[in-house]
């Protein structure tokens, strides 16, 4: 009698996203990780030495650059899940994904806690000059020079919020604590108590600060450009831990350069890890590496969240976080 078979599920990893650096070990005890940037081949002919015997697929769309869509999944024929290890899953075309019958699960909101926390403290530290005053004293000119530019207060800002889902209603309930006034632009209404704006132009015009919060889609992309920046106005703030592209951002750079507006906080950009160099040299701007999401607790919730996924997918059993589940 035959004895069953011992082999682990493949499954090919697009990317190499910061969990297999944390959780490698004990993922690997549960499936055969198929990893593209430890191999010699290009990743086509890589992917095409496995793909008979690939059904799953894990993507990082901070690593890998490139959409997920039809000239890869051609490449890979026994397909049937991809896991993504971010809520957004604007890097994989869903539309060819439905058609083929391929199911997506995302990471939901196991980032949303966080990622809220960060941009908290960047419109802080923008505002109160927190990095600025840091640097003023490491590099010696507190003696030197004595004084120190004022700040300015967070409490009573106007603050938008562009995107009010998981992230954005946390940032909302944070800022609300600081005193600040709330209001919003989404797809479509929510049932909260703030004022809703259907269009960012209007929202711009009400507000002082500006929080990114939206998904990267086709029509979010440059939602945030010179018109909106200029009703902002010059003493406007521009927070966004979304995705870059939702901001024109050579629009933003010619603003905060000209201080058309009074700063910004970005923890993404467009064309990452590129940012653009007349950034680094501004006092009103603070720059982070597209970490907002990234702490121990919100790892571990992922790490637990993407096996889940995979072993259900295995086992035959419902995804825990479906984004298309056919």
């Amino acid at each position: 009698m035959a004895k069953p078979s011992t082999a682990l599920p493949a499954v090919i990893v697009l990317g190499q996203p910061t969990l297999f650096n944390i959780y490698g070990e004990q993922l690997s005890h549960k499936f055969q990780f198929l990893k593209p940037w430890e191999s010699s081949l290009p990743l086509e002919q890589f992917i095409s030495t496995h793909a008979q015997s690939v059904q799953a697929m894990i993507s990082s769309p901070k690593d890998f650059v490139g959409k997920i869509s039809s000239s890869l999944f051609c490449l890979l024929p026994s397909l049937r899940v991809i896991v993504t290890s971010s809520a957004g899953v604007n890097h994989i075309d869903l539309l060819e994904c439905r058609r083929r019958g391929i199911s997506v699960a995302n990471a939901v909101s196991v980032f949303s806690e966080d990622v809220a926390d960060f941009a908290v403290g960047l419109l802080i530290d923008v505002l109160r000059k927190i990095s600025v005053a840091d640097r003023f004293v490491k590099n010696g000119l507190w003696p030197l020079h004595g004084d120190f530019p004022l700040c300015s207060k967070v409490g009573g800002r106007k603050v938008g919020i562009v995107g009010l889902g998981s992230i954005g209603l946390k940032v909302a309930k944070r800022l609300e604590a600081f005193g600040c006034i709330i209001s919003y632009q989404s797809r479509k209404k929510k049932p909260v108590s703030y004022p809703f704006y259907p269009d960012v132009h209007e929202l711009a015009t009400k507000c002082d600060v500006l929080v990114i919060c939206c998904a990267l889609t086709e029509q979010t992309r440059h939602l945030i450009n010179k018109e909106v920046l200029l009703a902002l106005g010059k003493g406007g703030v521009i927070i966004n831990i979304a995705r870059g592209s939702v901001i024109n951002e050579m629009e933003l750079v010619q603003c905060l350069v000209q201080r058309e507006i009074a700063g910004a906080g970005l923890d993404v950009f467009e064309n990452e890890p590129n940012v653009p160099e007349d950034l680094f040299s501004l006092d009103n701007v603070v720059l982070t590496r597209h970490v907002a999401a990234c702490t121990e607790n919100s790892f571990r919730d992922l790490y637990e969240l993407i096996s889940g996924n995979l072993e259900a997918f295995f086992l035959n059993k419902p995804l825990l976080s479906p984004v298309l589940d056919d």
